[in-house]
């Protein structure tokens, strides 16, 4: 009997010591209650020593970054155009005791009401922009200041927000069809406005290349009428002193000429009277 008193002490005893630590994990943060009532949240990683139960009891919370992923919402832009927005939220507990008071630590209830602040934030947001800025101008601005305003609304709740991103961005169907034919048609009016501005430059350097051919051409024209005029001076200037040089030779040298280009073809009929001044060297002994 004494045994197994002895026996059942012992389990008490290691129960008890049992119920006296804990452990909090770095991944961890951890509330101390006694009697229901919060005493300590501010503990480091480690073992640490309580009352035993029910005194005494801890509850543990991830520390972690958590994700907060959304079904995709519906936004009104400052077009007045309705878009489909797929987005989600980092965000962590940095004061449990805010936390647990906040929630009774359920993490469910804090993805509620985190989900409510951000969507209001994402309609004022989209209020005050175009879908052309929500897209691409505007959206790493616009993120930064939802997380800042956010974070000045959950800072009561003990929980932070680390970032919040847009997944994408799409317009519903109904009007997904009329916006692309508007982009459509804003585009061909910018390649139409390309275009003309291209043909008129064209036009233009055509314009600078006629003349400066126009140009080209005429030095050239006078250069070879300078040229030319200074070859048949000097050719004349040749003949001239061959001429004075032997009067008779000349003569008969372009007699010949003339003979060779007037009798050159068989079919040729000349009119001519023999005693003429063309036949002046046939049958005469000067053209020996």
């Amino acid at each position: 009997m004494a045994i197994k008193i002895s026996l059942l002490l012992l389990v008490l005893a290691v129960l008890v010591g049992l119920s006296s630590i804990f452990i909090v994990d770095e991944r961890e943060v951890a509330i101390k209650f006694r009697l229901g009532e919060i005493v300590r949240s501010d503990y480091e990683p480690g073992l640490h020593f309580k009352a035993p139960w029910p005194v005494n009891n801890v509850r543990k919370f991830d520390k972690r970054v958590l994700t907060l992923d959304t079904r995709p919402e519906r936004f009104l832009t400052g077009e007045k155009k309705n878009v489909n927005v797929d987005f989600f939220v980092k965000w962590r507990i940095v004061k449990p005791e805010l936390f647990y008071t906040a929630f009774m630590g359920d993490e469910r209830q804090a993805d509620t009401r985190l989900r409510q602040i951000i969507n209001n934030g994402l309609q004022l947001e989209f209020e005050n922009r175009t879908i052309r800025q929500v897209v691409s101008d505007d959206r790493a601005v616009m993120m930064e200041s939802l997380t800042k305003k956010g974070n000045d609304e959950v800072e009561q709740f003990g929980i932070e927000i680390v970032d919040v991103r847009i997944k994408q961005i799409e317009l519903p169907v109904e009007v997904r069809n009329s916006v692309f034919e508007r982009m459509r048609a804003e585009r061909e009016r910018i390649a139409k406005e390309l275009r003309a501005q291209g043909q008129e430059a064209g036009k233009g350097i055509r314009a600078i290349a006629e003349r400066e051919r126009t140009v080209i051409l005429a030095e050239a024209q006078r250069d070879a009428e300078t040229t030319r005029g200074e070859g048949d001076a000097r050719a004349t200037e040749i003949y001239a002193n061959a001429y004075g040089t032997n009067e008779e030779f000349y003569e008969f040298y372009r007699s010949m000429n003339a003979y060779r280009s007037a009798l050159a073809g068989q079919q040729d009929i000349l009119v001519l009277e023999p005693d003429s001044e063309f036949f002046k060297y046939f049958g005469s002994d000067a053209g020996r």
